[in-house]
């Protein structure tokens, strides 16, 4: 489980690979990963945007970004959280995925709350540090 706090907004990720979804002798490998978003603040926030830096074993990234999280700009009051799960392809098996989601408050305020970097490992990946 990977962790950050911005702004008493909590990002928590937990990622899992998926081996019936992989094909590592095609150099396919997939992730899912679950990620919580609960709000710890005083005020209303909403997710407005999601930017993913994803980067493979080879030191390749890719950048995506769009408006809010599966489908949906969650708005969260104080005291309560959102949870999706989605996906991650990549052509290694292993590496790294990180990012921010903007928000705004309900006066007004855009800021952006921090996912924290975590590793993506398959079983072939084993003995690598990332």
């Amino acid at each position: 489980m990977y962790n950050a706090v911005t702004r008493n907004i909590h990002v928590t990720v937990m990622p899992e690979y998926l081996p019936q979804r992989s094909d590592p002798g095609a150099g396919q490998y997939f992730w899912i990963y679950t990620v919580e978003i609960a709000n710890h603040g005083p005020v209303r926030v909403q997710l407005l945007r999601r930017h993913w830096i994803i980067t493979d074993a080879r030191g390749m990234t890719e950048e995506v970004r769009g408006s809010g999280v599966v489908g949906e700009q969650p708005v969260l009051d104080p005291g309560q959280s959102f949870r999706y799960t989605s996906g991650c392809p990549l052509k290694t098996p292993s590496g790294l995925m990180r990012g921010t989601y903007q928000m705004i408050s309900d006066g007004g305020e855009t800021f952006e709350a921090e996912i924290p970097a975590f590793s993506l490992d398959s079983p072939e990946s084993r003995g690598r540090a990332n």
